[in-house]
């Protein structure tokens, strides 16, 4: 639900505004912000005004800040929603790289792999897709390799085990 209602306002904010990138830079230093502990008790607090947690994340902005961007929040402010920053700002930024047909993926895996392998893999997967896939590496106590790119919905899994019990089913299905 909440990602719905963020859709809706992400289009509206796409629709007047011409600096979109700029404005999701900004969001999401927000989402940051607004995931600290203290910041997140205080926006979704009942005793702290609307009005105050609205000056609370202008305040955050600064006076430079662009007009299209204050009025918005003032508007999520008025309609005791700005807790969906963040889910705003996920929406532009999925925006941004359809747009420019960018996306960024995760590669889990016990070994770190390196900078030629990681090329390859993000080759193939630009050669798959038809898009520029940039990957991140995390260590995990997985024994294989897993890609994932979610804003494309690819998942790859190549696990040592799996193939493994691949390969004796196959050998017990033909003896």
């Amino acid at each position: 639900m909440e990602e719905l209602i963020a859709k809706r306002y992400a289009t509206a904010l796409s629709s007047v505004s011409k600096d979109i990138k700029g404005i999701a830079d900004v969001l999401n230093v927000l989402t940051e912000a607004i995931s600290t502990e203290e910041v997140k008790t205080a926006l979704t607090s009942p005793i702290v005004a609307a009005e105050k947690k609205t000056e609370m994340i202008l305040s955050a902005l600064g006076d430079n800040a662009d007009a299209t961007l204050v009025n918005f929040i003032k508007i999520l402010g008025e309609n005791k929603r700005l807790d969906l920053i963040p889910a705003i700002a996920r929406v532009l930024n999925a925006d941004l790289q359809r747009e420019s047909n960018q996306y960024e993926g995760v590669l889990k895996s016990s070994k770190k792999l390196g900078k030629e392998e990681l090329d390859k893999l993000e080759a193939s997967l630009e050669k798959y897709t038809g898009s520029t896939i940039k990957l991140t590496q995390e260590k995990t106590d997985l024994d294989g390799l897993r890609v994932s790119v979610d804003d494309l919905g690819i998942e790859v899994n190549f696990s040592k085990q799996r193939v493994k019990e691949q390969l004796i089913d196959f050998i017990k299905k033909s003896l």
